[in-house]
């Protein structure tokens, strides 16, 4: 019988051919056939993958030094997600999968109608009773020193820190060695994390403001390690619950 470190091994190999002949997307696994850690192939047949890419429509959300704005680097890593999800036999469901507000029509004003976004993002987030939450975004620091990713909680559903720690530990696993930062508790100040009822994290993937990094975020194989490694962490939580 194979030990849990070349079962873990195996698996990751199987997901990474597996997904890579399917979808063509050979980066997604280059350099990461050792680290990369799925505990199944096989995900819980009832579990619903909720994907949130921040901001969209009028609100890019932060941005680069040359002016690349956050939303679409959501979007895109979102969409990646999304069909990984589904290859592999989850339910997933999308806050926006265009570059869009989803305020409710006939809302006018940005307040308004930025109220009214995040009101219809909580209420996908709260719609599946048994769902695993992510809102995915990027960071930003008027110091541009800063860089890695982290994760964002909220205690309200006791099962988002361990969701929180195993997505933080996927990042350093396979993307990021050096990082060191630690997950954060958030207060209502992340609107979607801390009102879903369902385990949330909020995933910062990086800080545009870090030259080196923003040039790695926004680059679309990258962007592809990511969401590699953004399913990575879902399918850990729900796979050894």
């Amino acid at each position: 019988m194979l030990s849990k470190k070349y079962r873990r091994k195996f698996n990751a190999a199987v997901v990474i051919i597996s997904f890579c002949l399917c979808a063509g997307i050979i980066i997604l696994a280059r350099n990461h056939t050792e680290n990369v850690v799925l505990t199944s192939v096989l995900p819980h047949n009832d579990t619903v993958i909720v994907l949130d890419a921040g901001h969209g429509g009028m609100d890019g959300g932060c941005s680069t030094a040359d002016g690349q704005t956050e939303k679409g680097i959501n979007l895109n890593i979102l969409l990646a997600v999304r069909d990984l999800g589904r290859f592999f036999g989850y339910n997933v469901d999308a806050t926006r999968t265009k570059d869009i507000s989803i305020h409710d029509s006939g809302v006018t004003g940005i307040r308004n109608q930025k109220v009214s976004d995040m009101e219809n993002r909580l209420e996908l987030f709260n719609k599946y009773p048994n769902s695993v939450c992510v809102s995915i975004h990027q960071n930003t620091f008027s110091d541009p020193k800063y860089s890695g990713a982290q994760m964002f909680y909220s205690d309200k559903n006791p099962e988002s820190e361990r969701l929180a720690s195993i997505m933080q530990s996927c990042f350093v696993e396979n993307l990021q060695p050096d990082n060191q930062r630690e997950t954060k508790l958030c207060g209502n100040e992340l609107y979607l994390c801390y009102f879903c009822n369902n385990p949330a994290v909020m995933v910062e993937c990086g800080f545009l403001s870090n030259v080196d990094e923003a040039a790695k975020l926004t680059d679309k194989s990258y962007q592809q390690q990511v969401a590699f490694t953004i399913f990575s962490g879902i399918n850990e939580f729900v796979t050894t619950a």
